[in-house]
């Protein structure tokens, strides 16, 4: 599931990993031109929801391509899971729940939302509490 939030990190330009020049400038210019050519293959009405800030990443049409692609994302992440792989969610306590059915997919068929949302820096310092 963190691989799945990174994912959508990156997509939405929300990504705090600082990376080198080398590997992080290609990536985020290739991002720009895709959604540079989703955002000119709007129509008028959709194009003014969409706006560049000028900065050329298009945040807001980023934001809206992950929250409908996020289920697509997640299924090609999980379809070679086995149908017995679990996906747990740690709870406060300690604990783990199993919120899947299979498949590591929630019992919705739904992607796991208990960290795709959560900011990064969070997401990072649960992953360190765990080393």
């Amino acid at each position: 599931a963190r691989s799945f939030a990174d994912i959508g990190d990156i997509v939405r330009g929300k990504d705090l990993y600082l990376g080198t020049n080398e590997e992080k400038k290609p990536l985020e210019e290739n991002l720009k031109e895709i959604f540079k050519k989703l955002y000119e293959k709007l129509n008028d009405p959709q194009k003014s929801s969409y706006n560049d800030d000028g900065t050329g990443n298009y945040y807001k049409l980023r934001e809206y391509w992950w929250n409908a692609n996020r289920n697509d994302v997640w299924k090609a992440i999980t379809c070679e899971a086995k149908s017995d792989d679990k996906y747990k969610i740690i709870k406060p306590d300690g604990t783990t729940k199993d919120s899947n059915k299979g498949q590591c997919r929630c019992i919705t068929g739904d992607p796991p939302t208990n960290l795709d949302y959560v900011p990064q820096y969070l997401r990072w310092f649960e992953e360190w509490a765990e080393d």
